[in-house]
């Protein structure tokens, strides 16, 4: 049988190292903190009650949506924020049903007659 003079290359999944290895196990490959806080939900107080604010980030925004702040679309591949009350009378169901996706700049400047 004739010898290869090619490089024998390693598996796609098995790690260059141990501290690769140890990491792959951790998690920490490809931490992100923007990632990780763009997926909760913080509370906000304002003078039209409670609201529950997430980030979308450019790699999440894949549909058009309105902005209820500007009346303007907010195209994909956009940053911006999905809101709901946290208040809502007839629970938190139908606050979250009842969500809107604004322009973070649109949110921030609002004039809190939308409720």
């Amino acid at each position: 049988m004739p010898r290869s003079n090619r490089p024998r290359r390693r598996p796609a999944a098995a790690p260059r190292s141990d501290r690769d290895a140890a990491d792959a196990r951790d998690g920490r490959d490809d931490f992100n903190p923007e990632r990780v806080l763009a997926g909760f939900a913080r509370l906000e107080s304002a003078p039209d009650g409670d609201w529950r604010v997430r980030q979308v980030t450019t790699r999440s925004a894949a549909k058009v949506y309105t902005c209820p702040g500007c009346s303007r679309t907010i195209p994909p591949g956009t940053a911006h924020l999905v809101v709901w009350a946290d208040d809502h009378l007839f629970g938190e169901e139908a606050g979250i049903a009842e969500r809107r996706h604004w322009h973070t700049h649109c949110w921030r400047t609002r004039t809190y007659r939308y409720r």
